[in-house]
């Protein structure tokens, strides 16, 4: 066993732990998208005939598109019922102030078989000036491309806001824009207020704050079911926009087996990339924090106070802050992320 804590001697516990501790698992909510392919049911290891799925949302608290738990003696409540139930026994005491029952994340599965929109997303300032809860800030976690993939990241040179403009008329904005090629376990961080595009061939895990606000600025003039070319929001989106953000870039790190590898730690989310062939046990009592993992390789077994949930590559898994660890027994190779807010 591989042991990893951030204390060596154990700690009493709180009394607001001393309440049922279990882990979750929910039904994936799939998105159809214009630009969607056909990798994520089987990826997934679902047996869905639904067409072009870009999105599986596996955990969401998002109004309309909330996750549902799908085993076990919570099986049916929603993730606001979940946390309503269990309060900061499940999102951590500050985690559980600052939020209430509203779950801070959206993590997901992306399948790009087509671009995606170049589009931004407001920060939380711009966002409530605007009347929405919070920005959106998100991290892309490459998990297979096709050979010439690639995304945008910000502008290759600075941008006036006149010549804005003048760019998304022309069609020129993809020129301007800072295109980076794709490897494997490559992991980017898109502060909001960057201009961004997922290209085609991607598909990604992606962790975000929890938002639904997207700004599109460039749409190639594609067309809809209807025959429309989809809504443009130039106005909203200049709002939002960094002009001046030219240093997209993959985060710099190094893998290493059987230890986890901070891939980002910004002010609303921390994450880990982990690829393990070992038993491995991660100590959390000292977080006040959920943990979300996200499984993107092999199979384990994710055992915590005293249950057990086998979890599968396209499966996520959310472990409330009242449990003081996890041990992770892997089928061979396995590798998730790991993500939670502190």
């Amino acid at each position: 066993m591989y042991l990893i804590a951030p204390g060596q001697i154990p700690k009493p516990l709180n009394n607001y732990w001393k309440r049922e501790q279990t882990m979750w698992t929910f039904q994936p909510i799939l998105k159809s998208t214009i630009w969607g392919g056909n990798s994520l049911a089987s990826f997934k290891k679902l047996g869905s005939d639904q067409e072009k799925i870009g999105e599986s949302w596996e955990i969401s608290g998002i109004e309309g598109s909330e996750s549902v738990v799908a085993d076990g003696p919570d099986r049916g409540l929603t993730l606001s019922q979940l946390i309503d139930k269990y309060e900061a026994s499940l999102l951590g005491k500050r985690n559980f102030e600052k939020f209430g029952n509203r779950f801070p994340l959206l993590i997901k599965f992306i399948d790009a078989s087509q671009n995606l929109s170049v589009q931004v997303h407001p920060d939380d300032v711009v966002a409530r000036r605007l009347g929405y809860e919070n920005g959106k800030t998100e991290l892309w976690y490459i998990l297979k491309h096709a050979r010439d993939a690639k995304i945008a990241l910000g502008f290759n040179r600075s941008i006036e806001h006149d010549e804005f403009q003048t760019l998304v008329e022309s069609g020129d904005i993809e020129n301007a824009l800072r295109f980076l090629p794709l490897e494997k376990g490559a992991a980017f961080v898109i502060p909001a207020g960057t201009v961004h595009a997922i290209g085609k061939g991607t598909m990604l895990a992606e962790i975000q704050q929890t938002s639904d606000t997207t700004f599109r600025i460039y749409d190639y003039k594609r067309k809809d079911e209807s025959g429309k070319e989809r809504e443009l929001h130039i106005d909203l989106a200049r709002q939002a926009i960094n002009f001046g953000f030219t240093e997209g870039k993959p985060v710099s790190y190094r893998p290493v087996r059987d230890i986890p590898v901070n891939i980002a730690r910004i002010n609303h989310f921390t994450t880990n990339v982990m690829h393990l062939d070992t038993e491995v046990m991660r100590d959390y009592r000292e977080f006040d924090t959920f943990v979300a993992l996200v499984a993107f390789e092999g199979k384990a077994t994710i055992e915590s106070g005293g249950s057990s949930i086998r979890i599968a590559a396209g499966n996520s898994l959310l472990i409330p802050a009242s449990a003081p660890g996890v041990t992770i027994t892997p089928d061979g190779k396995f590798s998730c992320l790991e993500t939670f807010i502190r």
